[in-house]
């Protein structure tokens, strides 16, 4: 079958629910990833074929029922980086990446410093700031098995040293033995009444165990995170969050209650309230 022919396919089943160049991205993702075709291929060669279409037909039927395309292909890039990803572990975000380069601004390549992730997930974070800060320690920090498999394997992939470590931060003490320079964390943290806010793929297919909180009880993580900071933060040293747009002012007044100095509210390229910064005394 002609690839063309599959694009038009594309097009005539999907353009009722992405846009239409992000149709073309899709397709010219999946020829490259399933049959080694680049888009420059295609235009040098418009009546290249294919003797088995199942595998696209599969994904072009997925995209029909919201699946993200990450999913599909089984990988994304983060920070420049490769990343695997599957049901277990969440999309890394655009809004994430501005964290991770929040930390990079504020500190040099050469620092010696344990850094620390918790809710690590697919290791996006930990893995980016280990493959920066060379001379760093990074340890990393997850609940769910399935999830810290899939980090582990990333960090094989960018060929980066990281501890992973099987925890409940609401549970434990965690790491015991460490004293940390930065603690960092993209913990759950849309309520559930956000729901309704939410895209019908994000909510069908991205793991819930790392999205919501209850509505009375939103800055669980936070809390447990901010207390857990106090004894296994260095004085100075450093506590940032990626946080839910609307708790801005109660992430200030939670870091305020537990004697953080310099506490800064940044916002991300949506200009809504996303990261918060505070240094411990």
């Amino acid at each position: 079958m002609r690839l063309k022919d599959i694009q038009k396919q594309f097009h005539k089943e999907l353009d009722a629910f992405y846009a239409t160049e992000e149709v073309n991205s899709f397709f010219y993702m999946l020829i490259d990833v399933f049959y080694k075709v680049s888009r420059i291929d295609l235009a040098m060669d418009t009546e290249l074929e294919i003797e088995d279409d199942s595998a696209i037909q599969k994904a072009l039927k997925q995209l029909k029922n919201q699946k993200p395309i990450q999913y599909i292909i089984g990988e994304t890039e983060f920070y420049g980086l490769p990343f695997k990803v599957n049901k277990n572990v969440l999309i890394p975000r655009p809004e994430t990446e501005e964290l991770v380069e929040w930390i990079l601004k504020h500190n040099t390549e050469t620092d010696k410093i344990n850094i620390l992730d918790i809710g690590t997930g697919s290791g996006c974070i930990a893995i980016s700031l280990a493959k920066y800060f060379k001379n760093a320690s990074v340890y990393a920090l997850d609940v769910s098995s399935l999830a810290l498999e899939v980090a582990k394997e990333n960090a094989r992939l960018n060929d980066v040293n990281v501890s992973f470590i099987e925890a409940d931060i609401l549970k434990t003490e965690a790491v015991k033995d460490v004293k940390f320079d930065i603690i960092v964390s993209n913990p759950p943290y849309v309520r559930e009444k956000e729901q309704v806010l939410m895209k019908p793929n994000v909510l069908e297919n991205e793991p819930h165990l790392a999205l919501f909180v209850k509505d009375d009880n939103a800055l669980q993580f936070y809390k447990a995170i901010t207390e857990f900071s106090v004894h296994n933060l260095v004085d100075k040293g450093k506590l940032l969050f990626e946080i839910n747009e609307f708790l801005g002012n109660e992430m200030i007044r939670l870091l305020q209650k537990h004697q953080f100095s310099n506490i800064e509210l940044k916002q991300d390229i949506f200009r809504k309230d996303r990261m918060i910064k505070g240094v411990k005394n």
